[in-house]
């Protein structure tokens, strides 16, 4: 490992525009409620990465890019790795750092897709299950400024953390449907699965003993209950509208997702074990 971190490598496949970074680049890892499928052998982890251009490909892809821009995104390879093809990138905001900027791709876009896929709308409670993971925080803060009321189900420990987000905390477990009508007296919704540990039974009562507006990233059970499971699935142009918005609100404090820890490349599987954990408050992010 060079003593100046290096960045990687970020290019389309050979029938598509290529960009390489070299300097800093970040990989973020996606907790188990966000990960992409098991990759296949020879493929690496990871999506979210933030860099700086090295060189570029031709193409229309290209575009807009030159070596030595800052910039942050998705990759089509896995981001664990110092070199890596690009996907959808955006230019990386000034004032965000790259360990920031890694973190806010995957759970910017699942959280927004998530959302847009239920309708949600102002004056409307969503029940984010798993709220206080990265991709519920961001659910939960792009709710509340739709005007949405949420209440959150997590771990005691994180209600305090919900409650500054705007969210009503209510712990997991027995009497969990009970906790929820006492928080949102007037019903829910929508509701958001970020958890995947047996929350759906719960949500289909919640919601009247229907699977409408129930949408889940991390239940496998998903089909037994007629719940559509979420992949990621955005067009290119959305994908790179989305991040670039986030990039924003997030540089400018409008929106929160803490780097709880970082990792150099070498250590990725004990960054992995961290983020697969389940009690993670934000983003794990690879160093490169």
């Amino acid at each position: 490992m060079p003593s100046r971190p290096r960045g990687t490598s970020l290019a389309p496949p050979p029938s598509t525009p290529s960009s390489s970074h070299r300097s800093l680049t970040f990989a973020s890892l996606a907790p188990g409620t966000d990960s992409a499928p098991e990759p296949e052998a020879g493929v690496r982890r990871g999506r979210g990465r933030a860099g700086v251009v090295d060189a570029l490909g031709e193409g229309a892809g290209a575009t807009g890019f030159a070596p030595g821009d800052e910039v942050m995104g998705w990759t089509r390879t896995g981001a664990y790795a110092e070199y890596a093809i690009a996907g959808d990138i955006v230019a990386k905001p000034a004032g965000l750092s790259f360990e920031q900027a890694a973190a806010v791709p995957v759970a910017g876009e699942t959280a927004r897709r998530v959302l847009t896929r239920l309708g949600l709308r102002g004056g409307e409670t969503l029940l984010p299950h798993g709220a206080a993971g990265a991709v519920g925080q961001v659910a939960t803060q792009l709710a509340v400024s739709l005007g949405a009321s949420v209440v959150g189900t997590a771990s005691p420990a994180n209600h305090a953390f919900l409650r500054r987000l705007g969210a009503v905390p209510v712990a997991y477990g027995e009497g969990l449907a009970d906790r929820v009508r006492a928080a949102a007296p007037q019903g829910v919704d929508a509701v958001f699965d970020a958890a995947g540990h047996g929350t759906l039974p719960v949500s289909v009562e919640l919601r009247g003993g229907t699977a409408d507006r129930i949408v889940t990233i991390a239940a496998t059970d998903a089909a037994e209950y007629g719940v559509p499971f979420s992949a990621a699935d955005t067009p290119s142009e959305v994908v790179r509208l989305w991040t670039a918005e986030h990039a924003r609100l997030v540089a400018d404090g409008g929106l929160a997702l803490p780097v709880v820890a970082t990792f150099p490349l070498a250590e990725a599987a004990e960054a992995q074990r961290l983020s697969e954990d389940g009690h993670v408050r934000g983003k794990v992010v690879l160093t490169v």
